[in-house]
Order: C-alpha cells, then structure tokens, then sequence
C-alpha cells in the first residue's frame, strides 16, 4: 500500500535533512576507527573481529526498532521519536570514542555508536515509505543519498583539514591525534543537530489518518503461505543449526582460524532461533521470524544483490587505511609521519566517493526514468567495481581519487536504488519492520567478510590488503548482476 498525497521538494528535504548527521557519524566511523584501533595496538589481522561489533548491533537492533516504530505513537510521532534517542546516544560515542584508553574499550564504544547510528538510521528508511507515494520514492531515497554523500563528504576529510591548519596530526604511541579527536567532538554536534531539525520540521499523520491516505499496490505482495513456511522453517532451522555446529566442530579440532566460528556459531544461532519460534506465542520474536519467512518475492531477489554489495563496501571501510598506508606510502608504522599522512588521505579518499555520491544522487533519479530502475543499479555498480579494481593499477595516491568516482555511483546506488526496488512490495503496516528484516542483508555479508577476509588475506591474497579491495571489487560485479533477476515495479511518471 502506498501514499497518495505528493509531497513538495522542501518538506522532502526537511524529511531526509537528518540523514546528514546520521551519515556524518557514520563516515567518521569508517574512515577513522580501523585508525583508532591500530594506534591502539590492534593488528592487521584483528581488524576484521573488531569490526563485528558494527554489523552485530545492526542485526540485532534494526528489526526490533523497527517492529517497535511500527505500533509507536507518541507526541512526537511513529518514527521521531528513534530518531532522537538515538542521536543522543550516538553524540555521546562520538565524544568518548577518541579518549579510549584500551582496545576494548574502543571496540565497545563502536557497539554503542554503530547501536545507536542504528536506531535513528532504520526508521529514516521507514519513514520515506510512509510518507511518499510510489512515484516519489526513488526521489526520496536519492535525497537521503545526496545528504549521505556531502555528510561524509565533509566528515571524512575533517583530519586531513584539521592537519592543514595546524592541529597535531601525529601523538605519542597509545594516543590518538587531535585531529581525530576535535573530528569527532564536531561529528557529535552535527548528527544532534541536523536530526533535531528532522524531528521538528516534519509530522507524521496519526496511524487512522495515514490508513485514510492509503492507495492500493501497483503490483500484488507476493507470499509464500504460513503453513507451508512452517515447514520450511523447521528444515532450514535444522540444517542451520547442524551445520554451524559441525563448522564450529571443525574449526577446534583442526585448529583453523577462530574468525570462522563467528560463521558457524552464527549459522547455530540463526537456526536455534528459527526452531524456537514453535515455542513462541506471539509478540515481537514470532512477528520477526516470521514476517521473515514470510518475505516478498522482491527481498528474496534483493537479498543477493545486497549480499555481493555490502561485502565489497565492508572489505573497502576495514582495509582501505591498510592498504594505502602500505601500498601506496609505503609503511605500517602508526607512529610515522607517513602513515598518518597516509590515513588521512583515506579520509580524503572516503571524502570523494561520499562527493560523488551527492553529484550520483542527483544524476540517479533522470537515469531511472532513462533505463529504469534495475539496468541503473546493475551500471552504477560495474563502476564501483571497476573502481575498487584500480588501486591494483595506480600507484600515485592522487589517482585513487578516479577510482573513487566509480565508488561513489555504487555508493548512492545501494544506498537509494534496493529501496526503491523494495518499498511498493511491502505492506505499509509494516514497513518498519520489513526494512529491519532488509537490514539482514546488509548485516550478514559484514559478518561473513569480517570472518574469512582476514584468512583470505593470509592464506590466499599474499597477506596484501589492497587484494581484499580487488575481491570486494568483483562482488560488485556480481551483485550487479543479480540486481536483473528483480522485478521492475511499474512506477507512475514522477511529478
């Protein structure tokens, strides 16, 4: 069910205003923490089990917030209300993340700040569901990629600016430099600030009245059917929960690299979970478990494309600085000048992608109308992937910004185009929670590239880091691909 009331360019703007700060924490995260963690003391080989904290709080938080934004009204409405705790929660990481004095500590606080960049991102991606028609949707996720991409445009190269005016770029072993620390103390403002402006500049309709605005479908949501999905779900459930054992089995007895049982153990628990929903009488965990078996056509398609998208970007954000720093400058001392000219220079890298993005956001909704919604994801991520293939070929760290040209069309891409594809083939009553499930395709690639990236590097890609870039770039391909198995939704003409 979708919208019928068409919303002007302003309040569009208004709505999506919040993702700016939203994306500023974010892009922070990525460009920076891989950093925070080897200065530190964490190796190379850690940094794909730390980063597991990331992926985990989305899996775990976006469902429920989203079952829970779906039946919430209050005075600030269904979907605000998420907005702002989280943003709250999220200011204080910010802040307390540069001042870890230990490695766990800096791995928990990116639980609390990635937990709560979760709570306000998932209901922003509702929130253009409940208020935009069919027509207007593609226009509406673009917005939210435009504000991604100046966001972290200006977020990942606030070090490298810092250190041109004259803020400390280096520190003393352990310590991490002001310009990351101040990097940070601004992100926090910003993500309060602009999500505030959200929250207070645009309403949301009583539940009554947005089912009084409701349209019919365009297309019919395709199910699969309770009984049968019963059944399935127990044999699933088995076989996960087996598998995942035996995995972890082997892991100990061969004595294999112990990022693989986060596959096995998560594998046990995905199955365990979905046994355990013949126990369950109703309530949140049943509704989850099964709205999941119970999954459109259309996310089903999607789930692969996301799969192969997310992998790459994951293997991109924890081996970029790594990469770089010992490729193209030539060291992996943390302490050096040129590893840290090095890191910042991934900001400016990750700055440029998140620039192309914005410049992608606005081209992406006239190449919909061009050659429709699944030829244009499947050509924006060629491009990204042919960008993360190019750092094999340059060696001049200036050209990298070329490449990352092709990544910010994948960028805006993903983060506008799936959703599109997805939003008209989900129930309206719903749209929270089915864009937590969709989460669980973004989730679950991270946890499989944080489990065997690290063994690939090592065993496999000559223990090269910017080799994890070429196999991220390939799954870009890959996952472009599959977007032509999904179905085109039939789009009225965009007013």
């Amino acid at each position: 069910m979708t919208r019928t009331r068409t919303l002007s360019f302003w309040q569009i703007w208004n709505m999506c205003f919040g993702f700016l700060g939203i994306q500023f924490g974010f892009a922070l995260q990525n460009a920076n923490v891989s950093r925070i963690f080897h200065t530190l003391g964490a190796s190379v080989d850690d940094i794909p089990v730390l980063w597991m904290a990331a992926p985990l709080t989305g899996l775990i938080v976006q469902p429920i917030v989203g079952y829970l934004s779906d039946r919430t009204w209050t005075g600030l409405g269904r979907r605000r209300p998420y907005f702002l705790v989280g943003a709250v929660l999220a200011t204080l990481a910010l802040l307390a993340m540069p001042h870890s004095p230990a490695l766990w500590i800096a791995a928990g606080l990116l639980w609390v700040l990635d937990a709560s960049i979760n709570i306000s991102m998932e209901p922003f991606r509702a929130f253009v569901g409940d208020l935009l028609p069919t027509r207007q949707r593609a226009s509406g996720y673009a917005m939210q990629s435009f504000f991604i991409g100046v966001g972290s445009v200006v977020a990942s190269l606030l070090p490298w600016l810092l250190a041109h005016f004259g803020v400390a770029n280096t520190a003393g072993p352990g310590e991490v430099p002001d310009t990351v620390r101040y990097a940070f103390y601004f992100g926090g403002a910003v993500l309060l600030l602009t999500i505030l402006w959200t929250v207070f500049t645009t309403r949301e309709d009583p539940p009554g009245q947005l089912a009084g605005e409701l349209e019919a479908p365009s297309a019919e949501i395709e199910r699969t059917g309770s009984p049968v999905n019963a059944a399935v779900r127990v044999r699933i459930g088995m076989a996960a929960l087996v598998l995942g054992l035996a995995g972890c089995a082997l892991v100990a007895v061969f004595g294999l690299d112990k990022q693989l049982y986060v596959l096995g153990g998560g594998a046990a628990v995905c199955g365990a979970l979905l046994l355990g929903r013949r126990y369950a009488r109703g309530g949140m965990y049943a509704a989850i478990v099964d709205d999941l078996m119970d999954m459109p056509t259309t996310m089903r398609k999607l789930a692969l494309v996301q799969f192969f998208s997310w992998f790459a970007l994951f293997a991109m954000w924890i081996y970029t600085t790594d990469a770089v720093t010992s490729t193209h400058f030539g060291t992996s001392d943390t302490t050096s000048i040129a590893y840290n000219e090095g890191a910042n220079w991934v900001g400016v890298l990750f700055a440029a992608y998140n620039g192309f993005a914005a410049l992608a956001a606005i081209v992406i909704p006239w190449m919909v109308r061009a050659i429709g919604l699944r030829w244009s994801h499947l050509l924006n991520l060629c491009l990204g992937g042919a960008g993360f293939l190019s750092f094999l070929v340059f060696r001049d760290p200036h050209w990298l910004l070329l490449s990352m040209a092709g990544v910010g069309f994948a960028w805006a891409s993903i983060l506008s185009l799936p959703y599109a594809l997805l939003s008209d083939s989900v129930p309206a009553q719903k749209m929270g929670l089915y864009m937590g499930i969709f989460n669980f395709f973004i989730v679950i690639p991270q946890l499989v590239a944080a489990s065997i990236l690290g063994l690939l590097v090592k065993t496999v890609l000559g223990g090269a880091p910017i080799n994890a870039l070429a196999v991220g770039g390939l799954s870009l391909v890959v996952a472009g691909l599959c977007t032509l198995r999904v179905r085109e939704p039939r789009l009225e003409s965009h007013a």
